[in-house]
C-alpha cells in the first residue's frame, strides 16, 4: 500500500502551486542542506561512540 505514481504527481502539483517556481529551487536546497547535517551529525555520534568504547575497554584493560 506504497504512494503510487500518480499520488506523486498530485503531491508534486500541490507543492509546485502552494510554494511556486522561483521558491522551489531554494526549497530543494533547504532540504538537501538539512539531510547532509542530519547525515553528518549521526556520523559525528557514531565517532564518540566508538571513542567512549574504546576508552572503556583501555580502562578494563588496565585494571
Amino acid at each position: 500500500m506504497g504512494v503510487g505514481f500518480w499520488q506523486l504527481i498530485v503531491i508534486l502539483l500541490i507543492v509546485l502551486v502552494l510554494f511556486g517556481r522561483g521558491k522551489l529551487p531554494a526549497l530543494a536546497e533547504d532540504i538537501g542542506k538539512s539531510v547532509r547535517l542530519f547525515k553528518k551529525g549521526l556520523a559525528e555520534e557514531d565517532v564518540s561512540e566508538n571513542k567512549e568504547d574504546v576508552k572503556a575497554i583501555e580502562h578494563k584493560k588496565d585494571e
